[in-house]
């Protein structure tokens, strides 16, 4: 046995924490832990810790009476908003992960808040069928200190709190007067988006492809890999709808440029499992003049161009 490892067998455990020390060899520290009255006064709610560290908080959605499939739903079925704090390790920063009830026309108010307190959107998708009024949940996450994170969430809830305090009942549409049929001019939307817009039954609609990897194989826009816009109506008052595909790095970049566009985000999910790179896709709905449209379609695409794709 070499005469070196023979010796240290044999040295005592202080002599071994001296020579951690001489080198400057630091052993692993215990993680952070979080203060549920720093959270919970930066969310102006109770915030109570989970026995695995976390720190949650929760708003139950009492205001605005839901029935699903006829029956009157209790908020504790599921009508609960909440947000969850993480120590990220030992390092003073915190991950957080909520999900929040929203009605039809309170996307756009939380989503926008969520984006200007620094919080990612994460999902949006629904939860029943034959609800009345239908909910939505929006999926929020993001990294940062604990006051911050929770000022962030506070706002979003502060955000939703403002619509219904304007108008208690959930609106039924966005308002402004529908698109009626007519004519497009399909030339000058694909000159502003720069991709061709074919014209089928008075819809111009704008497909842009792009690849994945699937089970070994190479998929495309045939297989559903495409981001699209369809615009209906006239020149003067036109809609579009469509369906954005994003790596996940895209997605907040996609979604703020959309929004800032006066367009509206009404899903986010994904659309398959095991593909490479994961997708996730966002669906969208806006009026106005067509190429005012065309236009805030192309700033999203504009946006997903500059996000690094390696």
């Amino acid at each position: 046995m070499n005469p070196f490892f023979s010796r240290a067998r044999m040295r005592p455990l202080w002599t071994w924490m001296m020579v951690v020390g001489l080198f400057g060899v630091a052993l692993p520290s215990a993680a952070a832990t979080l203060d549920p009255a720093i959270i919970g006064k930066a969310a102006g709610v109770d915030a109570k810790a989970q026995p695995d560290g976390v720190v949650k908080i929760g708003w139950s959605r009492a205001d605005v009476p839901v029935t699903v499939d006829g029956m009157r739903l209790p908020p504790a079925a599921g009508l609960g908003s909440w947000a969850a704090f993480a120590p990220m390790g030992d390092q003073a920063m915190v991950m957080v992960m909520g999900d929040t009830v929203v009605f039809q026309d309170e996307v756009d108010a939380a989503m926008d808040a969520a984006f200007a307190h620094g919080l990612q959107v994460t999902g949006l998708h629904n939860h029943f069928f034959f609800d009345q009024p239908k909910v939505l949940f929006m999926h929020i996450g993001g990294e940062g200190s604990a006051t911050q994170l929770a000022a962030g969430v506070k706002a979003v809830w502060d955000a939703i709190k403002a619509v219904r305090a304007a108008q208690p009942q959930p609106a039924q549409g966005f308002g402004g007067p529908a698109p009626a049929p007519g004519k497009l001019n399909a030339e000058a939307i694909a000159t502003v988006v720069g991709h061709p817009a074919p014209v089928t039954d008075s819809v111009a609609k704008i497909t842009v492809g792009r690849e994945g990897h699937m089970h070994g194989q190479t998929i495309g826009a045939s297989m559903g890999l495409t981001t699209w816009a369809a615009f209906s109506g006239s020149d003067d008052l036109a809609t579009i709808d469509g369906d954005f595909i994003m790596s996940a790095a895209e997605v907040r970049p996609v979604l703020q440029a959309l929004r800032k566009a006066g367009i509206h985000v009404v899903a986010l999910h994904n659309h398959m499992m095991g593909e490479e790179p994961n997708f996730y896709f966002t669906h969208f709905w806006g009026k106005g003049r067509a190429t005012d449209l065309a236009r805030g379609f192309r700033a999203a695409l504009d946006a997903q161009a500059t996000v690094d794709k390696h």
